[in-house]
C-alpha cells in the first residue's frame, strides 16, 4: 500500500494510546509532523502510555500536548499555534462493559470531544478528518458486517457515543464540506496493547499461572486485526472521500477466544486455568468485517495473520515482563 500525498502536519488525538501511538509512529517515519494530543487518563495503567510516548519522543517531528479533547479552550490554543492539514481522531474512552458504569465520561470524550474537533476544523479551515469508530455498532446484525448495514440500535453507551460521533461528523460534512473518513475498527491486538483487552490479559494470566476470567464459554469469536494493519488503514483513510465509512478488520473467518487461548498456551508452553462468568448482555457473540470497500477505495488489506500477531505479542510481553507483571488488567484502574 502506497503512502502518497500525505499531509505535512497531522493533529493526532489519542497519541499515547494503543492504536494512536502506532499510527503516529508510521506517520513520523514518513516525515509527517505529528501534533500528538492525549489526556493520559487512568482508565488503565499510565506506564503503558508512557512507554509508547517514549518511542514517539525520539522523533524530532513529534510534538505532544497533554490535553483533553472535551476541553474546547485547550484545543483552541493548539489549533492557533500550528498550521494543521488534517485531524486523526483516535482519542476515545474505550470498553463496552465499563461504559455502563460511567457513561458520562464516554459521552464527553467520544461525542462532545469529536464535536469540539469538528468545530476547530471549521474555524481554522481544515478539511480532512479520519474518525475512529467501532464494530460494536453492528451488534445483532447478520455477518459479515457491511458499512451500509443499519446501525441504529447500539446496545451499550460506548457504541451509542461512537454512533453520535459519526453522526456529528456527517452533519459537518453536509453543512461545511468537511471531508470525513470514518474507520470502524474490529478487535485490534498487538504489542503494547490495552491491558483490559483479551489478548493482553490472556498472555499475562497464562504466563503468571493466574486463573483467567472468561465471559461465557470462550466460543465467542472476533475478527482480530493486527495493530500495524489498522494503523496503515487509518493513514490510507486520509485520502479525500467526501464522507465514507470503512470497515478495518481481518476480513477472514472470525476466530474464537478458545482458539486464541490455545495458541497462546502453545507459545508460552503453559496451560491456562479458567474461571467463567456469565456472558455480558452488552457484548456481542461474534464480529466479522466485510472489508471490500476499504480494499477498493483505500487500497488497504491486512497483511499480518492472527498467528503471526500473537507470536509478536508474546515475544513483546516476555521481553517486558519485569514491569508488565505489575500492570493491572482490570478496567478503570
Amino acid at each position: 500500500m502506497e503512502m502518497l500525498n500525505l499531509p505535512k502536519t497531522v493533529l493526532l488525538t489519542g497519541a499515547a494510546g494503543f492504536i494512536g501511538s502506532r499510527t503516529a509512529e508510521l506517520l513520523l517515519k514518513q516525515g509527517v509532523k505529528v501534533i500528538g494530543v492525549d489526556n493520559m487518563n487512568t482508565y488503565y495503567d499510565v506506564r503503558l502510555k508512557d512507554y509508547r510516548l517514549e518511542t514517539l519522543r525520539t522523533y524530532k517531528n513529534f510534538e505532544f500536548y497533554e490535553r483533553d479533547i472535551s476541553d474546547l479552550r485547550a484545543l483552541e490554543y493548539i489549533f492557533q499555534d500550528h498550521k494543521i492539514d488534517a485531524v486523526i481522531n483516535l482519542a476515545a474512552r474505550a470498553g463496552v462493559r465499563y461504559s455502563i458504569e460511567d457513561p458520562h465520561v464516554y459521552l464527553s470524550t467520544n461525542t462532545e470531544g469529536t464535536l469540539n474537533l469538528l468545530q476547530m476544523m471549521k474555524k481554522h479551515e481544515i478539511k480532512k478528518m479520519v474518525l475512529a469508530s467501532t464494530s460494536s455498532l453492528y451488534a445483532g446484525l447478520p455477518m459479515p458486517f457491511v458499512e451500509t448495514a443499519p446501525v441504529n440500535t447500539p446496545i451499550s453507551p460506548y457504541a451509542a457515543t461512537k454512533k453520535g460521533a459519526e453522526l456529528m461528523a456527517h452533519s459537518y460534512h453536509a453543512l461545511f464540506g468537511l471531508d470525513i473518513s470514518v474507520v470502524r475498527y474490529f478487535t485490534v491486538f498487538g504489542e503494547a496493547g490495552r491491558p483490559d483487552m483479551s489478548i493482553f490479559r490472556f498472555i499475562k494470566w497464562i504466563a503468571e499461572g493466574t486463573p483467567m476470567t472468561i465471559f461465557g464459554d470462550g466460543s465467542q469469536s472476533r475478527d482480530f486485526t493486527y495493530v500495524e494493519d489498522i494503523a496503515l488503514g487509518t493513514i490510507a483513510a486520509l485520502k479525500p472521500v467526501g464522507y465514507e465509512i470503512f470497515n478495518l478488520g481481518g476480513g477472514e473467518q472470525p476466530v474464537s477466544l478458545n482458539y486464541i487461548i490455545e495458541k497462546i498456551e502453545n507459545l508460552l508452553g503453559k496451560k491456562s486455568m479458567r474461571e467463567t462468568k456469565p456472558f455480558h448482555k452488552a457484548d456481542i457473540t461474534a464480529t466479522w468485517a466485510n472489508i471490500e470497500k476499504a480494499e477498493k477505495m483505500l487500497g488497504w488489506k491486512p497483511k499480518t495473520s492472527v498467528e503471526e500477531g500473537l507470536e509478536k505479542c508474546v515475544k513483546w510481553y516476555l521481553n517486558n515482563e519485569s514491569w508488565l507483571k505489575e500492570i493491572s488488567c482490570e478496567e478503570g484502574e
